[in-house]
């Protein structure tokens, strides 16, 4: 369902800041991952043209930036995918059909259940395209363009075609209950699309993560997720629970300065309910502003906001900049874990390391099964 707002046209550029007249809204998805986020390994496979602007700019992680003087041979480089214009068959046909769209292949990084799309449009003022659709499909294994432009593959359709504005952020509730893998972006007729968010909740495949045995139990490639965080001042909580090592002091979470006597958290839910033997907290690039102290505790329970926490790893002093690691003394059950930081800063990493429970298991299939996996 679309979000009513901004259709149409944006005006010209007129100098100054770009972004002055851009147009968006607050949707009530983007609090869940975006499973198209390239750290996750998501990519944009294919494109029937990208004649002006590169396909691979949709899943930048940074917002679009525009540059007025920028051209190149073809035209102005703009920084998103963008297609050249569509033209009809004959002197007497100058127009396109209804029926004539650019399209885009889209792996998500982590498969998964879609509950919002943001289309942004930004920068793309007089060239963006009329209308967008978007379909899903859950396809198994590494399939290639030819694999999924096959006539055997079933798409679903996510977002109907619908008219989008430019220079804005178009946002689409999805509510379709299923696990997809990838999408196929549509433009009709033509035009340019700076950036593709796809917010959900990653749905792991259960037997690759019961071959694994031991894995990272709370990482969001695996099916983890923040549930809530008492500070996104300076950067997002989700980022502790991103593939690999932080790279940068941005690429981590990080809070505002406190004046009171209170303590930062985040409280995450795991892939399920499991046995979790070892941890890791990194405050890599966090140096003058890393967590003075933490402490971690696991709750076993359905619900976030019920049930009593077991602190598993008392108030421990943090250095900065440095990978904490700490070896549970017993193998601790759970569903739920908290991490209380002292009494601000921040950390670039969580890893909590164990394996699914028996019950966790068949729960985790029973939903991959439901969701179409």
């Amino acid at each position: 369902m679309a979000i009513p707002s901004f259709t149409g046209d944006a005006s010209p550029y007129g100098g100054g800041d770009p972004y002055a007249d851009y147009r968006t809204a607050d949707f009530p998805f983007t609090h869940h991952a975006d499973l198209a986020d390239r750290r996750l390994g998501a990519g944009v496979i294919a494109a029937n043209d990208e004649f002006f602007a590169e396909r691979e700019n949709l899943l930048k992680p940074e917002a679009a930036e525009f540059d007025p003087e920028h051209f190149g041979h073809k035209g102005k480089i703009m920084d998103g995918w963008e297609t050249r214009r569509r033209r009809g068959v004959s002197t007497g046909q100058p127009h396109p059909t209804e029926d004539d769209h650019d399209w885009a292949l889209v792996r998500l990084g982590a498969p998964g259940v879609v509950r919002g799309i943001v289309v942004d449009t930004a920068h793309f003022r007089g060239n963006y395209p009329q209308a967008v659709s978007i379909e899903a499909t859950a396809v198994p294994g590494s399939p290639s363009p030819e694999d999924l432009l096959g006539a055997d593959v079933k798409w679903t359709t996510l977002v109907p075609r619908t008219a989008i504005g430019g220079h804005a952020a178009n946002g689409f509730t999805v509510d379709v209950e299923q696990r997809f893998t990838h999408l196929r972006v549509n433009q009709h007729p033509d035009g340019g699309i700076a950036r593709l968010r796809v917010h959900g909740e990653v749905v792991p495949d259960p037997q690759w993560l019961g071959v694994l045995g031991t894995f990272d139990l709370v990482a969001l490639e695996n099916g983890g997720q923040v549930e809530d965080a008492s500070d996104r001042f300076y950067s997002p909580a989700t980022n502790t629970i991103q593939p690999g090592r932080s790279r940068k002091m941005d690429d981590g979470w990080e809070t505002r300065r406190r004046r009171d006597k209170g303590n930062d958290w985040i409280r995450y839910r795991l892939v399920e309910q499991s046995e979790i033997r070892a941890v890791e907290i990194d405050t890599a690039y966090l140096k003058g502003n890393s967590a003075g102290w933490a402490a971690l505790s696991v709750r076993d329970g359905e619900s976030g906001e019920s049930g009593e926490w077991t602190e598993v790893l008392p108030r421990t002093r943090l250095q900065p900049d440095t990978n904490h690691r700490f070896v549970l003394d017993a193998p601790v059950i759970g569903t739920h874990v908290r991490i209380d930081i002292y009494p601000d800063g921040g950390i670039s990493r969580l890893r909590l390391f164990g394996s699914l429970t028996d019950r966790g298991a068949t729960r985790l299939a029973a939903r991959h099964q439901e969701l179409g996996g």
